[in-house]
């Protein structure tokens, strides 16, 4: 953990579901972030993006349940809130790989643990939840978010991420992500990177990436958050009321050959 740190919405599967959603952890936010084994530094822009939060007056509890990350405490099967760790003020953390597949239902569904994440540390407003895309489609089962993409300046990331963005349309009928591009500033590739995936998810999905930010990879924590990733948390709070930023190509970026993506 040290080096961590270092709704449209489809039908509730039925009635009582649809009331323990509305009425489960005080009305937090949940919020998705799809894994990316291939972008290293993926906890600087967790990091990052939680202080994004902070400023913005909200605490968060991360749910780190990615395929790489620490495996969930064995007390987790009994009860969530002791495995909960607070990292900062406003950052709470609790290690969960493997925890969507505990709580998996009879109709593939993951659901039921998202509010019982949320019980378990009343003091965040904000739930989220970094993990495969398998995974966040079991466990935004009927929510409608718009969900955020991690990838790096290297092609495997970039295939990686594309694919996380399909296969939440194709589960989740999630047609817009935001990007988070975690390289070094100066990286001319950045521009580019993000109208290339905005290109291929317009040309073979339907999708459109709203918005995107880099996230510098030596950035230290005391260090305030670059302005891109703080829209991109403000926009994240009301999905549906913000404005796209970037929707294909977009910036005077030329278009990139869309079998890149593929």
């Amino acid at each position: 953990m040290n080096d961590f740190y270092l709704n449209s919405a489809l039908t509730p599967l039925d009635q009582a579901d649809g009331l323990r959603r509305l009425f489960a952890g005080g009305g937090a936010r949940f919020m998705a972030l799809a894994a990316n084994p291939h972008a290293a530094f993926g906890g600087v822009a967790i990091e990052r993006l939680t202080a994004a939060l902070a400023l913005l007056g909200h605490h968060t509890l991360i749910v780190d349940a990615a395929d790489t990350s620490p495996a969930a405490n064995e007390t987790a099967a009994l009860e969530l809130a002791p495995c909960v760790e607070t990292l900062a003020p406003k950052v709470s953390y609790i290690a969960a790989r493997g925890l969507p597949l505990r709580y998996v239902n009879t109709r593939g569904s993951s659901a039921r643990l998202l509010d019982e994440l949320a019980a378990a540390a009343p003091q965040a407003d904000i739930v989220l939840v970094h993990a495969g895309a398998a995974d966040l489609a079991r466990l935004f089962t009927g929510r409608a978010i718009r969900p955020m993409l991690l990838a790096a300046d290297h092609p495997d990331s970039v295939k990686h991420a594309y694919a996380s963005l399909k296969l939440l349309a194709q589960r989740c009928g999630w047609m817009s992500c935001d990007l988070l591009l975690v390289a070094p500033p100066e990286s001319a590739r950045l521009p580019h990177i993000a109208t290339s995936l905005a290109s291929c998810a317009d040309t073979f999905i339907g999708a459109a990436v709203a918005d995107w930010a880099s996230v510098d990879p030596a950035s230290l924590a005391s260090e305030a958050p670059g302005a891109a990733l703080c829209r991109i948390a403000a926009a994240q709070l009301n999905p549906e009321d913000a404005l796209p930023v970037l929707a294909g190509p977009a910036r005077g970026a030329p278009a990139p050959a869309a079998a890149a993506c593929q």
